[in-house]
């Protein structure tokens, strides 16, 4: 609290930024920790998804990452349905996110590119969002409407 009193009332607004200056610089320089992973499938498609439940697993996602498996993806998990919203500033890689509903219907996709601030958003109140490498729904023919099974969406 000294050292906060001790700044001028400029340099105390200035600090969130320079804080996340610091966290982005550190996290391009320390490898991303990998998940535990779930199965999902899709169809007759399996999916090995990293599975992102804390807010610090979440706000890092895929950033920094150069690649990702054919298969792989990341499940972002939350504790209740809402209209989610994602952005690609730090990550690399282009990706499909398709956002799913409690009982793993997918409710919309959308194609993200890398180093992107555009916000893709849920059509409606969901509880996952799963990210892709860009095109792996659609060069399998999976749409808004069908049902992904398997870890937190059951058998």
């Amino acid at each position: 609290m000294t050292f906060i009193k001790a700044l001028s009332p400029r340099a105390v607004l200035a600090l969130p930024g320079l804080l996340a200056v610091c966290f982005a610089a550190a996290a391009q320089t320390v490898p991303q920790p990998r998940l535990e992973t779930v199965q999902l499938s899709a169809g007759m498609h399996l999916i090995r998804a990293e599975v992102a439940v804390t807010p610090v697993q979440q706000a890092t996602g895929m950033m920094f990452r150069t690649a990702m498996g054919a298969n792989e993806g990341m499940l972002f998990v939350n504790a209740d349905s809402g209209v989610r919203c994602f952005w690609m500033r730090n990550t690399l890689i282009p990706l499909t996110i398709a956002f799913i509903a409690e009982d793993g219907t997918i409710v919309n996709l959308a194609d993200m590119q890398p180093r992107s601030d555009e916000s893709h958003c849920s059509a409606a109140p969901v509880r996952y969002a799963l990210e892709m490498n860009q095109g792996w729904f659609a060069k399998r023919g999976i749409k808004p409407g069908q049902r992904l099974r398997g870890g937190p969406f059951g058998p």
